[in-house]
């Protein structure tokens, strides 16, 4: 027997708003807390950003007119941050619950084993992780921001001239210095080259 109608579920332009929030925006969320996290340079203060500016985009995801997702979810982590920094912290927050597939798919890869590194090769991977996070912290703001967004993010030229708001020369020019600094910082051959003509001269 067929039911009548008016007992057939629909679905409302709400729900497939955010059906399409959840699968355009959503997958760029830890994108968005690593870019907030190497702006702030505060683990809290980040996770306050990306809050914030989550529930920010859910709201004004109607007013998303294509292109390029995790350009538009950028550029509004990119101005929270500025906020939280500015010291006018939102106090709304969104809690994101995992899917049942993200459940399965976990419990699947646990019953396999793990090929992961001995305790000496993981200390060496934490203190390179901790190495190249304090050198990237320690680039001046434009040239931090372009390199999270291109070498960390892969963001393309475009997205990051979108998420920055300056032409495309500015952020090759940026990203170009940027790497020059974070090159002198992690590579010792360099530092050491550089001590050496200093000290010749």
């Amino acid at each position: 027997m067929i039911a009548p109608s008016f007992f057939t579920p629909t679905r409302t332009a709400g729900d497939v708003q955010v059906q399409q929030f959840h699968s355009l925006i959503l997958p760029h969320l830890d994108g968005a807390y690593n870019l907030a996290r190497y702006l702030t340079r505060d683990a809290v203060l980040a996770e306050d950003a990306v809050q914030d500016a989550m529930l920010r985009a859910f709201r004004a995801f109607g007013q998303f007119r294509g292109g390029s997702a995790r350009a538009w979810l950028f550029t509004i982590v990119r101005n929270c941050c500025r906020t939280a920094q500015a010291g006018k912290r939102g106090t709304m927050s969104l809690v994101i619950h995992e899917s049942s597939l993200g459940e399965k798919a976990a419990a699947q890869l646990s019953q396999h084993p793990d090929p992961g590194p001995t305790p000496e090769e993981e200390v060496q991977r934490k203190e390179t992780i901790a190495q190249v996070r304090e050198a990237v912290e320690a680039i001046p703001e434009p040239f931090r921001e372009a390199v999270v967004l291109r070498d960390l993010e892969e963001c393309s030229y475009a997205e990051i001239a979108e998420v920055t708001g300056v032409p495309i020369g500015t952020v090759m020019s940026r990203l170009a210095r940027g790497r020059a600094i974070l090159a002198k910082e992690l590579l010792p051959s360099a530092k050491a080259a550089e001590e050496q003509s200093r000290s010749s001269n």
